[in-house]
């Protein structure tokens, strides 16, 4: 079976953060890419990303939810940007020592207190 094939068998299943980085890691391990994903070059890499999630949406105006309008091949190609994005933050986030799980789950907690729901 080859990467391709075990990477779509893998699309049926839910995967962790810490099952992705590793997937990552080994990704640029095989590759000898580990000496260009600096926090530096990874942060530059994702914002290229973000720019090319944000024209997907530059003129469509306001969308609704699900994207009920939208052609599969849009949606497929917006879940590609997506992706890019979230691989590269895990990344990112790996190579500066941060646990992206423990540290969003801590920042819901901070905005919940911040932010408290109006109870009546």
């Amino acid at each position: 079976m080859g990467e391709g094939e075990v990477i779509a068998e893998e699309r049926a299943k839910d995967i962790s953060l810490k099952e992705l980085s590793k997937k990552l890691e080994e990704f640029a391990q095989a590759r000898d890419w580990e000496k260009y994903h600096s926090p530096r070059n990874l942060l530059l890499a994702m914002v290229g990303e973000v720019g090319e999630l944000s024209e997907i949406f530059q003129w469509r105006g306001e969308v609704d939810r699900g994207l009920p309008n939208w052609e599969e091949s849009d949606k497929e190609h917006l879940g590609e940007e997506l992706s890019d994005v979230l691989l590269y933050l895990i990344r990112l986030a790996d190579i500066c020592g941060i646990d992206l799980g423990d540290a969003a789950s801590k920042k819901i907690v901070k905005n919940a207190i911040k932010y408290p729901a109006n109870v009546q």
